[in-house]
């Protein structure tokens, strides 16, 4: 593995700070030469199944990156959109597109300081390899309004490994209409040993 950002390095986080010093380094370059090279198609589908589930604004985007989830989602006439990440430089980048109504850094796993309550949330990529876990989506939760949509994509590989289907299952009355679709993370551009990977779109709204 080099000290180059890449996808291998991004699998392989496994604290807040690593992912600080991973998206600083990509932040400039995440767009060209991992969005684009790889046919990154998830933000496409979490903001599709968002807008098919009739999500609508005020919406927080959680793990905003540089900001291609909320990039669809206003393709999708869906908005304000507001976004946060712990990484304040793909923030930055996420800034030059004008998507966004409030950007702000935040640690899901500590708590979010969110400038608004919202109809809903979305996450696409944050939750994957186990360096940000289920108990993200307390953050989450609290953040959006009573009967708000939530939808988050979590890597299918380890969705089990990482304990999600259980705290769905502690959450209980706290949250409604829970449903999970598989789609696929990159399209049919993608080559490389990730190619076929795919994620878990877990939906479900706040009680």
């Amino acid at each position: 593995m080099t000290d180059d950002p890449d996808l291998d390095r991004a699998y392989a986080l496994k604290t807040p700070e690593d992912s600080v010093r991973l998206y600083r380094d990509w932040a400039d370059t995440y767009d060209r030469d991992f969005a684009q090279a790889s046919d990154y198609v998830l933000p496409a589908e979490v903001s599709r199944h968002y807008a098919v589930l009739g999500g609508f604004g005020p919406v927080l985007d959680v793990g905003a990156g540089t900001g291609l989830c909320g990039a669809a989602l206003a393709g999708r006439g869906i908005g304000p959109v507001d976004g946060t990440d712990i990484s304040a430089e793909m923030l930055e980048t996420a800034r030059t597109k004008g998507i966004y109504r409030h950007l702000f850094t935040g640690n899901i796993l500590t708590g979010l300081d969110a400038p608004d309550t919202y109809q809903g949330a979305v996450s696409s990529g944050t939750f994957t390899n186990g360096h940000v876990g289920p108990d993200g989506l307390d953050a989450m939760l609290a953040a959006v309004r009573p009967r708000g949509w939530i939808v988050v994509s979590v890597n299918a590989q380890h969705y089990a490994a990482t304990g999600f289907a259980a705290k769905l299952a502690a959450l209980g009355d706290a949250i409604s209409d829970l449903s999970e679709t598989e789609v696929a993370i990159y399209g049919p551009g993608a080559t490389g040993p990730h190619a076929g990977d795919t994620a878990l779109l877990i939906a479900f709204r706040r009680a």
